[in-house]
């Protein structure tokens, strides 16, 4: 028995597979995954982190409760319903809270610090079957992915909210909900094309990585003034 990567899995991982198979036998295809979807999903999952971690969260809870996601052994904690509830408990509060213009910039700039690496530590959990070297490629690709779309999520933001008038800053947040539950659900359908529309979105957030940067700076600078005033 081999992992995605054609590497035998050893004693104690082959046991480990054998029960899950005898368990619930799809999920050892998670197991046996090939490298390049596991990469799409990871990464389309990691875009979703980065836009709406909570909802993301919630999203896998979800679909492996009701038996429609066979998650990996790393990622069984995200089942259980204490996991569910708080993540969809912090989903609600940030759904009205990304909705307020000025305080969104206070709560996506301390996001910063919790989308990115949880984000990281999802694709480390998911990829626990893996060589060392593998896990840590995986963990930087969803760190990474998380990153940029954070970052295009937070200059988009900062963007919008000077306009006196609230609307279009409800809107983008709505979109980003959208987008975030949308394409946690297509990873685990159709890897491939979520990854592939990750990937798109990556690259257009990169062509503008100036103005992302710059709007960065802006967000830092408005949750001082904020939090200052």
């Amino acid at each position: 028995m081999r992992d995605a990567f054609g590497r035998p899995l050893g004693r104690t991982r082959r046991l480990f597979a054998v029960l899950l198979m005898m368990s619930c036998p799809a999920m050892l295809n998670v197991l046996e995954i090939p490298p390049a979807e596991l990469f799409s999903l990871l990464a389309a999952i990691g875009f979703a982190a980065g836009l709406n971690l909570y909802a993301t969260v919630a999203v896998l809870g979800l679909l492996a409760r009701f038996g429609h996601l066979p998650l990996p052994p790393g990622l069984i904690l995200l089942a259980g319903w204490p996991v569910i509830a708080a993540s969809t408990a912090l989903f609600v509060i940030e759904f009205f809270a990304d909705k307020v213009p000025a305080f969104d910039l206070i709560w996506n700039a301390l996001h910063t610090f919790i989308r990115v690496p949880v984000a990281g530590l999802l694709a480390y959990q998911a990829t626990r079957q893996l060589s060392p070297e593998h896990q840590l490629l995986a963990t930087l690709l969803g760190a990474a992915v998380a990153l940029i779309a954070h970052s295009g999520k937070t200059a988009a933001r900062a963007a919008v909210t000077p306009s006196p008038e609230p609307l279009s800053n409800i809107t983008l947040s709505l979109g980003e909900d959208v987008v975030a539950i949308g394409l946690t659900w297509l990873a685990t359908r159709h890897p491939y094309l979520a990854g592939t529309l990750a990937a798109i979105f990556v690259v257009i957030i990169v062509m503008l990585t100036r103005w992302v940067i710059l709007a960065m700076r802006a967000l830092f600078r408005g949750a001082e003034r904020e939090l200052a005033g």
